[in-house]
């Protein structure tokens, strides 16, 4: 190639004429001549024929002063050039590097035409008027420009990773739910079959015993009739015998014989007695329980597909010092041994009551809470606002954000505005505590049998918590969900 001959020149021309090797710190003496430092130094050190005479160039043999060495650094810039030149074209240009139609190194960019150029083309015509520059220096308003497209594709990456990641956890959320569901729907289900054949069975064997009842009834009926038949088949046989008779024989005992068959009176017998047919008749009710549980199943199945179980624990920052919380946090019991509790904005002072870990902000969620009181203890549950009053006295309200029942000692309050003793068949042992947010209804029932305690209806706009109270020695209450 040509740039490498000329490069071969080039290191030609600045060998040192002592060493015959390329200049190493050039020196220039003063007749212009350039040496490396070394080789001068060590030539100088020669003696000569005269010692009193001055040392003279090896090339022109002029007198030169030994101390008068002047460095030459634009020539030592020359050699670092030469030799990094000497470096690439030992190694050889790549393909991209080298002009395709002249073999010579790439080092300009035509800003007109978007051509990166050879030192040759860039002399040719064609480009003679075009802008010119250094492809480091056409390179770096582009490199800006993508430092710039990479910072927004890499802000744009990361917001749709985190997009994916937010997305994927709510994937999991609603896989669980669904896994969640897919069990309530087997075990209801399973629940429901176990019942239908008991009931199957049940029913079965009572139209077993109508069965065997009426069997017995015909026999009966039946050996009844034979016996009437018999008897009157045997005076309408000694009628008509008589009447076939002479009238002397016809006349004797006729009375008797009229009389006895005037007054004989038919038993009519009944088929069916009026209590089997009874029976059969009430033999629907016997379908009641199945009817209220099915109509109890279908209620309870959409209820569990449509809410959400909330996996409460309870906020051990939030308890008042009386309640002990177990490890697992789902537990509470009321001591009137102070706990060692540090006071903080969240806990509550006065009011023995402790709120759940994590609030609510929409949807549809439910809970159950089962309740042991000791006697005269009581337990409050429902949902308040995550701004709740925590110091002092806690009137419970929803004026003061605060949506709960009350189970005492024998009885059950609502706490509205004014507290409300609830009817109720009999005392619940576990509460369901449903929360449908947008809707704004907070609704308890018995967990066992169904039967609804109270709805309270509101309008939710902030956070709102589980909330749990708890009074008399003893008391204590678990959640589940």
């Amino acid at each position: 190639m040509a740039s490498a001959a000329s490069v071969t020149s080039l290191a030609d021309e600045v060998n040192c004429p002592i060493c015959q090797g390329t200049l190493r710190e050039p020196v220039t003496i003063d007749c212009g001549h350039n040496f490396c430092r070394g080789c001068l130094t060590r030539y100088c050190e020669i003696p000569g024929p005269d010692l009193e005479e001055s040392p003279t160039c090896p090339l022109c043999k002029e007198p030169f002063r030994p101390g008068s060495f002047r460095p030459n650094w634009q020539l030592a810039n020359v050699v670092e050039n030469i030799e990094r030149l000497q470096l690439v074209s030992t190694l050889g240009l790549g393909e991209e590097d080298a002009c395709q139609e002249h073999g010579e190194k790439i080092y300009f960019f035509c800003e007109d035409d978007e051509m990166q150029l050879c030192v040759m083309c860039r002399e040719a015509g064609e480009h003679a008027a075009h802008t010119m520059r250094f492809l480091e220096d056409a390179a770096a308003p582009y490199r800006e420009q993508i430092h710039k497209c990479l910072k927004c594709l890499r802000k744009e990456r990361e917001e749709i990773q985190e997009i994916q990641s937010r997305e994927n956890k709510r994937m999991q959320v609603l896989l669980t739910q669904v896994s969640t569901k897919r069990q309530q729907v087997i075990s209801e289900f399973a629940h429901l079959r176990k019942f239908l054949e008991e009931q199957q069975s049940i029913l079965l064997a009572q139209l077993e015993s109508l069965d065997g009842d009426i069997l017995k009834q015909q026999d009966e009926f039946d050996f009844l009739v034979a016996g009437e038949i018999c008897r009157f088949s045997t005076l309408i046989e000694e009628l008509e015998e008589k009447n076939e008779r002479p009238a002397r024989e016809l006349l004797t005992d006729i009375r008797s014989t009229l009389i006895r068959c005037e007054t004989r009176k038919c038993r009519k017998p009944v088929a069916v007695s009026p209590e089997l047919g009874q029976r059969i008749r009430d033999f629907p009710q016997q379908a009641l329980p199945l009817q209220r549980e099915m109509k109890m199943f279908l209620e309870k199945l959409h209820f569990e597909l449509d809410y959400e179980p909330a996996h409460i624990s309870l906020d051990p920052q939030t308890s008042h010092p009386k309640l002990l919380l177990s490890e697992d946090r789902q537990r509470a019991q009321f001591s009137y041994k102070w706990q060692n509790s540090p006071d903080n904005p969240q806990r509550f002072d006065r009011a023995t009551c402790v709120l759940a870990h994590t609030g609510i902000t929409g949807g549809r969620h439910t809970w159950v809470v089962s309740i042991d009181l000791a006697h005269g203890g009581s337990c409050t549950m429902g949902v308040v606002s995550e701004d709740v009053q925590r110091k002092g006295e806690l009137r419970l309200r929803p004026e003061e954000g605060v949506w709960a029942v009350r189970l005492a000692w024998g009885f059950v309050s609502a706490l509205g505005s004014f507290p409300t003793r609830l009817t109720l068949k009999e005392q619940p042992q576990q509460v369901r505590v449903s929360l449908d947010y947008e809707v704004g209804w907070v609704t308890f029932t018995n967990a066992a049998t169904r039967e609804p305690i109270y709805t309270f209806t509101a309008s939710f706009t902030r956070k709102v918590i589980p909330f749990f109270g708890l009074w008399g020695r003893g008391s204590s209450f678990s959640l589940s969900s």
